[in-house]
């Protein structure tokens, strides 16, 4: 069967217009407008702007390929082979445990206990540092050098750096500096802004540095697989509570509903043949270790 190409940029397609509109018809089978674009929501979601937009007609066509197809399997009795009628159950089945799974985690209640301590555990994941750097780089660095530019050993590249922290600390401006010195020539550009970031985003000694500086702070020289950096942490904040529930909830209610789901299981009469399947690893007890003598 024909497949959706990849989109680029989606311009808007025609209106839809009367939802109740028959807009395919093959014989008999109708598709209305609105069925149309339920048939759509069920792409993949990299898909679905290019067959409401522009890939309209040629979703259509493949629409009316999977139905002329479909039509033909069942005057050809292919529906009643015995291996078909298992795939086509084993589909149903797996669209409806889909719908369930998704029922159940729109539906999941999640206490703001549990918000609470998820928050409490997770609290580093949301801080947030704005700073901006200067790079002095070594030889031998993953970047490329600017053009024309010496190539530094590890000592004359941390002596460089380090006397550019005493310049700065002396009263020379940072954002100067950093256009004229900072091997990053990217945010050296715009005097040396980083902008804002949180953990894991930076390389670790980059991050683990600007995390423990102090608001308003240039640290001394800092080495990473880059180079020397200069740091100055402009701001560092810890996002609130209020500020994140959202995004807390869409991490627990999926678990919720994976309880929910064991919780039916556990209801359920579930029987295991272990001739075929083997035994049970997590029944199976563990024989311990003899003692060392």
């Amino acid at each position: 069967m024909p497949t959706m190409q990849a989109p680029g940029a989606v311009p808007p397609g025609p209106p839809m217009g009367d939802p109740n509109a028959v807009v395919i018809s093959v014989g008999d089978y109708k598709i209305t407008a609105a069925q149309f674009m339920e048939f759509v929501k069920a792409l993949p979601q990299q898909y679905q702007d290019t067959a409401r937009g522009p890939g309209r007609r040629d979703f259509a066509k493949n629409l009316v390929e999977l139905q002329v197809l479909a039509n033909e399997a069942v005057k050809q009795g292919i529906d009643k082979k015995p291996e078909v009628k298992m795939q086509m159950e084993f589909q149903r089945d797996n669209m409806l445990a889909q719908a369930m799974f998704l029922d159940l985690q729109t539906s999941a209640t999640v206490s703001d206990a549990e918000i609470q301590a998820y928050y409490e555990a997770h609290k580093a994941d949301y801080e947030i540092v704005t700073a901006r750097h200067i790079l002095i780089r070594v030889k031998g660095a993953p970047m490329p050098g600017a053009p024309g530019k010496p190539e530094l050993t590890d000592d004359e590249a941390k002596a460089k750096a380090e006397s550019l922290v005493k310049r700065i600390k002396g009263g020379e401006d940072f954002a100067k500096i950093a256009k004229e010195e900072s091997d990053d020539t990217g945010s050296g550009e715009k005097g040396g802004d980083l902008g804002e970031f949180k953990k894991g985003m930076m390389v670790p000694p980059f991050e683990a540095a600007a995390f423990a500086q102090r608001e308003g702070e240039v640290g001394p020289p800092v080495l990473s697989p880059f180079g020397y950096h200069i740091i100055e942490v402009q701001k560092h904040t810890t996002k609130t509570l209020a500020d994140v529930k959202a995004d807390i909830l869409a991490q627990l209610r999926p678990n919720a509903a994976r309880n929910a789901v064991t919780a039916l299981t556990g209801k359920t009469k579930v029987e295991y043949n272990d001739s075929f399947f083997g035994p049970d690893p997590a029944a199976t007890p563990v024989t311990p270790a003899p003692a060392a003598k």
